[in-house]
């Protein structure tokens, strides 16, 4: 398509670093840990190292599948290339939801700390904006689309003078709450008053996995890093790793600094006594130098996060635009800027959009986990159809044991998605079932290319099986309103054989020949680089 322009390849390895990072610090430290420890306890420390591992598969699989096909909004575009339109369409439209939710995330967060010192900024009582807390977020939107609309080196620049004050601030909290760690707290009602249960809620609706979403924001942007081969693997192992040990420390250094005292009366009560978890363990300390500098911190994390999300955001709906099942204008790209200016725009009025209801930032979260993971989850797909129907596909570089990492990943993300309990899988997965159903019924609207529609059912079958089978089990499991007839540990048993099953069905029911768009400008930057 000539009319879109080739990307400007501006993004170094540090950039790329510090997108990732910058993505994941934003506003899942400043609340995730009260609700960590108010739903596992001292063992929720455990379920950070346990998300990590989880997110780290994925990203290898993401690694491998980055540095071969480095296609801006690629996480949107691999489904599409293996599996065809529709398969790409269904999740191109949860992806685009929960990310265009996630800019109004992180403008709420941002709103709710700066009422720390302007209280006026929100309703008391609750989480929601009053009408001038509303205008703050929507005045951040802004600024957030101002500096995407100009340039991708503008920002770059932009994320890394943010970043530098991002990252201070938590290694701040990890030295001094060092000082006022207490061991007797990890005792207090035992180790795991919650059993396993407890870990797994806080992995999957306490903001763990909310808390590991730097993987899309690396892989969105590749077709504009400088030697994506090299620079994206890295990029994605180091901010997965960091991250990981950065978040372990907090959670156990805020467990073991809280007032023995105030755990008398329970850990589910943690949440609600710290509600702003480091500003108040901060105050309940003597600390107010600390508080200052958290508040400050709490509006700068979540706005970096914002600006970086309404640049991936615009990527992916470029990205979507590009697999035929959205309007072509949003693939049109700006010559001068190298931005997809269409999809600023777009992705800009559906953030504005998510801000209307007035969402807290907890009844959010739970939700955008779920929509992301299942994102995630069609990376080990893709990359194991790849390697069926795309054998000739050039690999810089190669994941070794893929063979067993593919699958382990796609059970560990099922596991998520059950986690998250009936009440958020019901309406979830029922409105893609409906997306189903509509793109059924406007198929001869949709620019069928080389696949036709009886090859996108024939490979897209698995992923209505998988979403009706997590409705089925999920409806008679013990999470989030299930009826509690499956319980532990024969859930986990069932859920792993049939994602197993959905996995290596889904894997032999990709296109008989991978559709990879070989026109695409960056593409062809990419082979030239390989070739030279």
């Amino acid at each position: 398509m000539s009319h879109q322009g080739p990307f400007k390849k501006t993004i170094s390895l540090l950039d790329l670093i510090l997108i990732g990072l910058g993505a994941i610090f934003g506003s899942a430290w400043l609340f995730a840990v009260s609700n960590v420890a108010s739903k596992a306890g001292p063992i929720g420390s455990l379920s950070w190292v346990i998300g990590g591992i989880i997110v780290l598969l994925i990203g290898l699989v993401y690694a491998e599948l980055g540095a071969a096909l480095p296609r801006t909004g690629g996480i949107l575009r691999y489904p599409v290339y293996s599996h065809g339109p529709l398969v790409g369409y269904l999740i191109s439209f949860i992806t685009i939801v929960a990310y265009t939710s996630l800019i109004s995330i992180e403008v709420t967060a941002v709103r709710q700390y700066i009422a720390y010192w302007l209280p006026g900024l929100t309703i008391k009582g609750s989480d929601s904006p009053t009408i001038a807390g509303w205008l703050v977020q929507f005045s951040l939107l802004c600024l957030f689309f101002l500096l995407n609309y100009w340039s991708v080196k503008t920002f770059a620049k932009s994320n890394i003078i943010i970043s530098i004050f991002k990252y201070f601030v938590p290694l701040t909290i990890i030295v001094v709450l060092a000082f006022h760690f207490k061991a007797e707290n990890f005792s207090v009602g035992g180790f795991a008053p919650f059993g396993v249960q407890g870990i797994q809620a806080a992995i999957s609706t306490g903001g763990v996995m909310f808390a590991y979403l730097g993987l899309h924001p690396i892989v969105s942007v590749a077709g504009e890093v400088k030697n994506p081969q090299r620079n994206i693997p890295i990029a994605l192992i180091v901010c997965i790793v960091l991250a990981a040990i950065i978040y372990t420390l907090l959670q156990v250094l805020f467990i073991g600094s809280i007032p023995t005292n105030m755990l008398s009366d329970g850990w589910e009560k943690i949440q609600t006594e710290f509600a702003l978890p480091f500003k108040d363990i901060a105050v309940a300390l003597g600390m107010g130098w600390l508080a200052t500098i958290v508040v400050l911190d709490a509006i700068i994390s979540p706005g970096g996060n914002g600006n970086i999300f309404m640049n991936t955001t615009t990527r992916l709906v470029y990205a979507w635009s590009r697999t035929g099942t959205l309007f072509n204008v949003f693939s049109k790209v700006n010559k001068k800027t190298g931005i997809p200016r269409p999809s600023l725009w777009l992705s800009f009025v559906l953030s504005v959009f998510w801000t209307l209801p007035f969402p807290s930032w907890n009844a959010l979260v739970n939700v955008c986990s779920v929509a992301l993971i299942l994102s995630y989850a069609i990376a080990p797909v893709s990359a194991a159809a790849f390697r069926i129907n795309a054998k000739d596909l050039h690999k810089p570089f190669t994941l070794k044991g893929m063979s067993i990492i593919a699958p382990v990943s796609f059970i560990f993300a099922t596991y998520i998605v059950y986690w998250s309990g009936w009440k958020t899988i019901s309406w979830l997965l029922g409105s893609q079932l409906l997306m189903f159903v509509l793109y059924l019924l406007f198929s001869k609207y949709v620019p069928k290319k080389e696949v036709g529609l009886a090859q996108q059912l024939k490979s897209a079958w698995w992923l209505i099986a998988y979403y009706i089978m997590m409705l089925i089990i999920s409806y008679f499991g013990s999470f989030g309103g299930g009826l509690g007839l499956l319980k532990n540990p024969w859930d986990l048993i069932i859920i792993a054989i049939g994602a197993l099953i959905i996995y290596y069905w889904a894997k032999h029911s990709g296109l008989p020949k991978a559709i990879i768009d070989n026109d695409d400008p960056e593409h062809e930057a990419s082979e030239e680089a390989v070739r030279t």
